[in-house]
C-alpha cells in the first residue's frame, strides 16, 4: 500500500510539463536568489569549488559547479571512484544476471536492453553510487579505457534517493540512463550514468573514445546515480569501503588481484 502511494504521488509531479517548468527555472538567472538557500539547506562545502558562490549565474551553473585543480587527487589504483556520493551497495552480480539495490532485484537485460551484454557481466561485480543534491555533480573515468559503445535508454525517471529506490518502479533500470562501456586493460567496465527526477539531464563533455583515469566525461543536472558493472575476473573492492560510506572521485574503489 505504501509502495502504490508513493508511486501515486510521484507520477503525479513527475511529468514533462513540472519538469521543464523546474528547469527553465533552474537555469534562468532569478534562481541566483535561491543558491544561499540552497547551500545553507544542503550544508555544502564550498572550499574546493573554483569560484566563489555569488559568481554563479543561476542554481543549475552552481548545481554544475566544476572544482579547483588538483581538488580531487586520483588514486594508483586500477578502479577509482567516478564520483562524488554514498555507496549504496557493492557486491557480486548474480549467476542469473540479476543484481540486488534495496532489497528489489534487478535484471541486467533490463537496464542494458541486450541479453548478449547482459551475458558478459553474469557473474561479474557492480557498485551503485548514490549523489544527493548536495554532491559535486560532475562524473569522471573510472579507469582508463577505450569506449567501445554508447547509447541512451528510458524516458521517465523516478527519485533515485533511498525512498525512490525502495519505493520506486525499479528505478535504476526503468530511469533514462545513459550506458557506457569500456575496454579497459582489466577487462570490459559498464558505467551506467542513471537521471532523477524532475531535470532528466545527462550531459557529456567528453566525446572521444578514449577516457583516461579522472578524466571528467558527463555532469548530471539533478541528483542521481552511476552504477558500476565489472566483468567475472580478478576484481577485489577496496576493503577499507563498506555500503553506506561516503566516497569521492579519484578514491580507490577497486584493484586487481
Amino acid at each position: 500500500m505504501k509502495k502504490r502511494l508513493y508511486q501515486s504521488m510521484i507520477e503525479l509531479g513527475n511529468g514533462k510539463t513540472s519538469s521543464a517548468l523546474l528547469k527553465r527555472f533552474a537555469q534562468s538567472a532569478i534562481s541566483r536568489k535561491a543558491i544561499p538557500g540552497f547551500i545553507n539547506a544542503y550544508k555544502i562545502e564550498l572550499g574546493d569549488i573554483d569560484r566563489t558562490s555569488s559568481d554563479y549565474t543561476s542554481l543549475h551553473d552552481f548545481f554544475t559547479r566544476s572544482l579547483k585543480a588538483q581538488a580531487r587527487p586520483i588514486a594508483d589504483t586500477e578502479l577509482v571512484s567516478p564520483v562524488d556520493g554514498r555507496i549504496e551497495i557493492h557486491g557480486a552480480i548474480q549467476d542469473d544476471s540479476q543484481f540486488k539495490v534495496k532489497g528489489i532485484d534487478y535484471s541486467l537485460v533490463e537496464l542494458l536492453g541486450s541479453e548478449q551484454m547482459a551475458a558478459r557481466y553474469a557473474n561479474g561485480q557492480y557498485a551503485i553510487l548514490y549523489l544527493s543534491p548536495a554532491d559535486y555533480h560532475r562524473i569522471h573515468s573510472p579507469a582508463d579505457g577505450e569506449v567501445v559503445k554508447q547509447y541512451m535508454l528510458g524516458e521517465k525517471s523516478y527519485p533515485v534517493n533511498r525512498l525512490g529506490l525502495t519505493y520506486g518502479k525499479t528505478p535504476i533500470s526503468g530511469n533514462r540512463r545513459l550506458i557506457t562501456e569500456l575496454e579497459t586493460p582489466h577487462g570490459r567496465v559498464l558505467v551506467v550514468k542513471v537521471g532523477a527526477m524532475y531535470v532528466n539531464s545527462i550531459e557529456l563533455t567528453e566525446f572521444g573514445n578514449e577516457w583516461k583515469k579522472g578524466q571528467e566525461v558527463a555532469y548530471f543536472s539533478f541528483g542521481s546515480t552511476v552504477a558500476l558493472f565489472f566483468e567475472s575476473g580478478h576484481l577485489q573492492f577496496n576493503a577499507k569501503i563498506h555500503d553506506g560510506d561516503r566516497i569521492k572521485v579519484g578514491e580507490p574503489l577497486a584493484y586487481m588481484v
